[in-house]
């Protein structure tokens, strides 16, 4: 159903009220600004902090004190067991099955003990796929391994150019791209979303491409986790790595996550093997050989770290109340209420580099100020210095990102008002 949008504080206050998940922005702490509370668009880059979280964590500290070593396999949440618990929902949030789904490590830890299984190159197919301008994550670690493999990014790493007016990519390009190298492509590594133009991929479609030219594909998530509805599974997508700090509200520097498809659960495959990647039922042996477990849980190293994921596990409880679906739908209209406004309100001054489409974008847009790199940062510093919190990415884009667990229409119209009030200044 469409909505007639309107650009008054009635408007938005009644949309506002009117919005089934309402209730969910009390359960996050809102920065304050000026005795007032902030106008937070920057979840894209760090979510804000549930109210729950302190208390899960502190239960975990009140257990290692009370317990010590016996908090392994005592307490409300043994810590033996303790990254099961975030599993279900974790692969509800990314539509897979809870054994392709593991919380562990940080993202660019991640990428590279995927890589190391499912980048296997050969003199004939040594060449990785990314968008140009990848994320420096994704670009510092895929050529490394292509180094690492002896061969060279200079022949080896391919870069998909933005095709179209604003820097986004379109499907032709990912087509024209896998028709011309497509037997010499390993691996096709792309973003879920786009972490400076804010497209969204069709990860299905692009999957079905790269398997088709005899490519293995892996998606970086960071940007679409908590943010779309993803479905891996269903998707045939091989791996895909991503962060919690952005969408999911996990804190900084929080743990990351790993999919592994569920046809390679099995499968022996290349791995830098740790520990608690081992068999679960015999890991306490302590045998000479690996066996590694079924599933994601196999790709992991290490014990798995407590006091990282009591906030992940928190911040998922919340997305398993909301419903990712509901959580979508109050998106579209958010990020349709602010391009609106931008379009309407703020033509002369600002311009849209996300697609227009609602299917080939998530929370964020993607702005840049008409008149070049200097003026942006103007409005930037502007915005921030008034409480309107979003984030600058070079040479000269502003990320806003109505997050819909604690957005509002208020708050897009409040970032309209302010950018009217400083271009008329």
């Amino acid at each position: 159903m469409s909505v007639t949008f309107e650009a008054t504080h009635d408007w938005a206050n009644a949309r506002d009220a009117a919005d089934p998940l309402r209730a969910f922005r009390d359960e996050f702490l809102i920065p304050p600004h000026e005795g007032h509370e902030s106008v937070y668009f920057c979840g894209n880059s760090l979510g804000l902090q549930p109210r729950a979280v302190r208390e899960a964590v502190n239960a975990e500290l009140d257990y290692w004190g009370e317990l010590g070593v016996e908090g392994h396999f005592k307490g409300r949440l043994p810590w033996m067991d303790y990254h099961e618990f975030v599993r279900d929902d974790l692969a509800a949030v990314v539509g897979a099955l809870p054994v392709e789904v593991v919380a562990m490590n940080t993202l660019g830890v991640n990428l590279h003990l995927m890589m190391v299984s499912f980048y296997r190159p050969t003199a004939a197919r040594p060449a990785i796929l990314i968008e140009g301008g990848a994320f420096p994550t994704d670009r510092y670690a895929v050529e490394s391994q292509i180094r690492f493999h002896g061969f060279d990014p200079a022949t080896a790493l391919i870069e998909l150019q933005p095709d179209e007016a604003n820097g986004t990519t379109s499907l032709a390009a990912i087509e024209r791209a896998l028709a011309e190298h497509g037997s010499r492509i390993a691996l096709v590594m792309l973003p879920g979303v786009q972490y400076r133009t804010g497209q969204a991929f069709d990860i299905e479609v692009i999957t079905a491409l790269g398997h088709k030219h005899g490519c293995v594909v892996g998606f970086d998530l960071a940007h679409a986790v908590g943010n779309l509805p993803l479905q891996l599974h269903d998707s045939g997508a091989d791996f895909a790595i991503w962060c919690s700090y952005k969408y999911l509200n996990s804190g900084p520097g929080a743990v990351g996550g790993a999919f592994v498809h569920e046809r390679h659960a099995t499968a022996v495959l290349p791995r830098f093997a740790g520990w608690w990647g081992h068999d679960k039922t015999t890991r306490f042996q302590m045998g000479p050989e690996f066996q590694p477990t079924a599933g994601a849980d196999g790709w992991q190293l290490s014990n798995p770290p407590i006091l990282a994921l009591a906030p992940l596990r928190v911040s998922l409880q919340i997305f398993r109340r909301a419903g990712i679906g509901m959580l979508r739908e109050k998106s579209l209209q958010l990020t349709g209420y602010l391009e609106w406004l931008v379009q309407t309100r703020l033509g002369n001054v600002l311009q849209v580099v996300t697609p227009a489409a609602p299917a080939r974008r998530g929370a964020q847009l993607s702005i840049r100020v008409i008149g070049g790199r200097e003026r942006g940062r103007a409005l930037f510093e502007y915005l921030m210095a008034n409480g309107i919190i979003g984030d600058w990415r070079e040479p000269d884009v502003i990320r806003i990102s109505p997050a819909p667990l604690y957005n509002r229409f208020a708050d897009c119209l409040a970032f309209a008002e302010a950018v009217r009030a400083w271009s008329q200044g």
